[in-house]
């Protein structure tokens, strides 16, 4: 397994459905466990609760051959929770707070060694783990990937944007941008704006069902739909796709719109199945093969 040097910080946690069925989930997470399966071997910094999610979690990665080393224990915080209510069919969300990925500790942390420094900003809402993530940023010179997650009530929009304006790239989707920017109804426009407003090297918008849009520091503005009639099971995880496609194209050197094209490729096969990971490797083979990955 070659190790590339990606770093990807923030939350894992379970979704808790009614009923008692639970899904290992959390956007950082699952960006690790795509980027896994592409063999760029990435260190996940995160923290669990010594309970038995968080030996769950433990048993998950080993058993997917992710590196544990980065992954914390927190004996007074129990592992991340989203309790799922169901009101008229209709599924509400409870992010619990004060959870062990509240409290990823900085002094825990060894010095980071990375191409690529990811987080989210759901992940930061503790001021315990935003300051760890500034220590790993103070001696960080490779590329900062900010994924804007707006979870209320657990964001600011004046502290989300002192993260974008400290990113080289940054993913978000067309609700988020209107709510971070709101000055223009013209997506592209609003996209070029707010790329050049925050001097990122790169910016992607994901649209749904309408697929991606990306704005590079040249503005050519690159747009991919995805297939028609495409089969989607449930679109969980869809966004952490395409990020895990989008920094396996940085890191490779990859043109942008053929990133895109193959960044929205593996989206659409993920809303074809249940949950935003899989535990098959057979499920990525197609794609390592396809993009001549080498594993």
């Amino acid at each position: 397994m070659e190790r590339s040097g990606i770093a990807i910080f923030g939350e894992v946690l379970y979704d808790c459905f009614p009923g008692g069925e639970r899904v290992l989930g959390g956007a950082p997470f699952n960006v690790a466990w795509h980027l896994q399966a592409f063999g760029r071997a990435p260190r996940f910094i995160s923290r669990v609760g010594r309970d038995g999610e968080g030996d769950a979690i433990l048993q998950s990665m080993r058993q997917w051959g992710m590196d544990t080393g980065s992954l914390q224990r927190d004996g007074r915080h129990p592992t991340g929770r989203v309790m799922i209510t169901l009101e008229g069919g209709e599924p509400s969300y409870e992010i619990v707070a004060d959870v062990a990925y509240d409290f990823i500790a900085g002094n825990e942390l060894e010095a980071l060694q990375a191409t690529t420094l990811y987080h989210g900003s759901l992940g930061l809402r503790n001021p315990v783990a935003r300051d760890a993530l500034k220590r790993l940023k103070e001696n960080h010179p490779g590329r900062i990937f900010m994924d804007v997650n707006l979870r209320d009530p657990w964001w600011r929009r004046e502290s989300v944007l002192d993260w974008v304006a400290d990113a080289d790239w940054v993913k978000l989707n067309d609700d988020e941008l209107l709510r971070l920017d709101g000055e223009n109804d013209d997506l592209p426009a609003a996209a070029t704006a707010f790329r050049r407003r925050y001097d990122l090297q790169g910016l992607v918008v994901t649209l749904g069902e309408r697929g991606v849009l990306a704005v590079a520091a040249d503005e050519q503005v690159h747009r991919i739909e995805p297939a028609i009639n495409l089969a989607v099971v449930d679109t969980v995880g869809a966004g952490d796709a395409l990020s895990s496609v989008i920094i396996l194209g940085l890191e490779l050197g990859w043109p942008l719109q053929l990133t895109l094209e193959r960044a929205q490729g593996f989206a659409s096969a993920i809303v074809g199945r249940r949950g935003a990971v899989v535990d098959e490797a057979v499920f990525y083979r197609g794609f390592v093969d396809a993009w001549e990955l080498g594993l």
